[in-house]
């Protein structure tokens, strides 16, 4: 190779290294401000508002623009095109609302190059605790009291019985509270029924059950019921006896809550017969 064209080589070296770096695509970051975290991380009840801010760094020699989106998750931002200056971060507020459930988000921001970079966000969805529960479907069959327990709170619930039966001339069954064997869900349902074994031949009774469970969880249910002893009836004047008490049957009553303390008495079986949703 000639000196001259030694020469040329060397000075081609020297004017390209003197020439001004051009702005690379990926010449900039995205990050949750104030540094030190790698996402976006959020809590509240459902419906709320929460705010946070965002940052764009630009690295590079010259401005860029991004344009930024939320995925998963609406996310209004205080700006969507976002101009930064050369060896500059913009910060950009941003406002989301917190969804019914807990849920996995991004934050999205695209250069005019395509280039794509995103950040993580975490939302979680806190309900207020919450004991409720209502007494449904209450029955007597045969030699038994059946009902539903529904829980309407967002605590699980360990629900206490009181049983309480009045007939013609008094108390026919009083059962103090106690804990049942069970553990209720928030949503659940369950369909128990209480053992009545000795309930009367002939009467007209006012069965009330009332569970209470939690903090304030508390709820009746009521029903009425007729027994007649058909065959004594048949051999005495059925037809009378039938006109004046009637066929067994069972009246159902919405529910009413009631104060009233229950006398102690001798623990009985709660027998779970099935649940469902």
């Amino acid at each position: 190779m000639s000196s001259a064209t030694r020469v040329l080589c060397l000075s081609l070296l020297v004017l390209l290294s003197s020439v001004p770096t051009a702005v690379a695509a990926d010449g900039w970051s995205l990050a949750p401000s104030g540094g030190g975290r790698p996402s976006f991380y959020g809590e509240g009840a459902p419906g709320s508002v929460l705010q946070d801010t965002v940052a764009v760094t630009n690295r590079g020699a010259g401005a860029i623009t991004v344009r930024l989106h939320g995925t998963g998750v609406p996310v209004a931002f205080a700006e969507t095109a976002v101009r930064v200056p050369a060896r500059t971060r913009a910060e950009v507020p941003f406002t989301v609302t917190v969804p019914a459930g807990d849920r996995t988000a991004e934050i999205v921001a695209r250069d005019a190059d395509g280039g794509t970079r995103r950040v993580g966000l975490q939302l979680r969805a806190t309900v207020p605790e919450l004991a409720a529960l209502t007494v449904e479907h209450v029955a007597v069959r045969a030699d038994r009291i059946t009902y539903d327990l529904v829980n309407r709170g967002t605590t699980v619930l360990v629900p206490k019985l009181a049983v309480r039966a009045d007939g013609l001339f008094g108390p026919v069954l009083d059962r103090a509270p106690r804990t049942l064997p069970v553990e209720l869900p928030p949503g659940r349902r369950l369909h128990l029924s209480e053992p009545w074994p000795d309930r009367p031949a002939l009467d007209a009774v006012d069965v009330r059950l009332t569970v209470t469970a939690g903090e304030g969880a508390r709820d009746t249910g009521e029903v009425s019921a007729r027994f007649v002893p058909w065959g004594a009836a048949a051999g005495a004047g059925g037809a009378v006896a039938a006109a004046l008490m009637g066929a067994f049957f069972v009246v159902r009553r919405p529910g009413r809550r009631s104060g009233r303390e229950v006398a102690e008495s001798p623990r009985t079986d709660v027998e779970l017969t099935g649940a469902m949703t």
